[in-house]
C-alpha cells in the first residue's frame, strides 16, 4: 500500500542582506521527511550571514481530488514541495506544505507567500504512485466563444 501522508520538517534560511530597503531575506530551502514530530524550531546552522532553522511536524497529505495538481508537479523537470509561510514579527514561520501545483497556485492567488523546494526522492516516488492510481485526465473540449459561433472562415 502506498503512503498518503508524510510528516516533514521545513528548513527556513535567514540571510543578512547588504540592502538599504531590506536587511534580511527568509526563504524555505528544503523539506526533510526524517525531521520527526512537531517541536519548537531548532537552529541547525549559523554563521555571520546565514541562519538555518528546522520547523518539524508538518503533514503533507495526498488527496484524490488534487491528483491533477500532483500530476502537473511530478511531470515538471524539478518537482517541488510547496511551502506556505508568513512573517511573525522578524521570524518566518511555515504553516503549510503541499505537493499540489494547483493548491500552491490557489494559495499564491489568495496573497500567501509560497515557495517551492526540491521534492525528496522518497516523496516523489509515493506522489507519482498516487497519481498513477488517482489521476484520470478528462477529455479536452474546446469551446468557441459565443462571438465566434456561426462565423465563416476565409479559405
Amino acid at each position: 500500500m502506498h503512503r498518503t501522508s508524510f510528516t516533514v520538517g521545513v528548513m527556513m534560511e535567514r540571510r543578512l542582506l547588504a540592502n538599504r530597503w531590506q536587511s534580511v531575506q527568509w526563504t524555505p530551502i528544503a523539506v526533510d521527511p526524517d525531521a520527526g514530530p512537531a517541536d519548537s524550531p531548532q537552529l541547525h546552522y549559523s554563521d555571520a550571514q546565514i541562519e538555518r532553522w528546522l520547523h518539524a511536524g508538518f503533514e503533507l497529505r495526498l488527496y484524490p481530488d488534487e491528483a491533477e495538481g500532483y500530476f502537473l508537479n511530478c511531470t515538471t523537470a524539478e518537482p517541488a514541495v510547496f511551502v506556505a509561510w508568513r512573517l511573525e514579527g522578524d521570524v518566518a514561520v511555515p504553516w503549510a506544505v503541499t505537493a499540489s501545483y494547483n493548491e500552491a497556485a490557489r494559495l499564491l492567488d489568495s496573497g500567501e507567500e509560497v515557495q517551492g523546494v526540491p521534492m525528496p526522492k522518497e516523496i516523489l516516488r509515493e506522489v507519482s504512485a498516487f497519481v498513477s492510481l488517482h489521476y484520470k485526465p478528462g477529455p479536452k473540449k474546446r469551446s468557441r466563444p459565443p462571438s465566434f459561433k456561426g462565423a465563416q472562415r476565409d479559405e
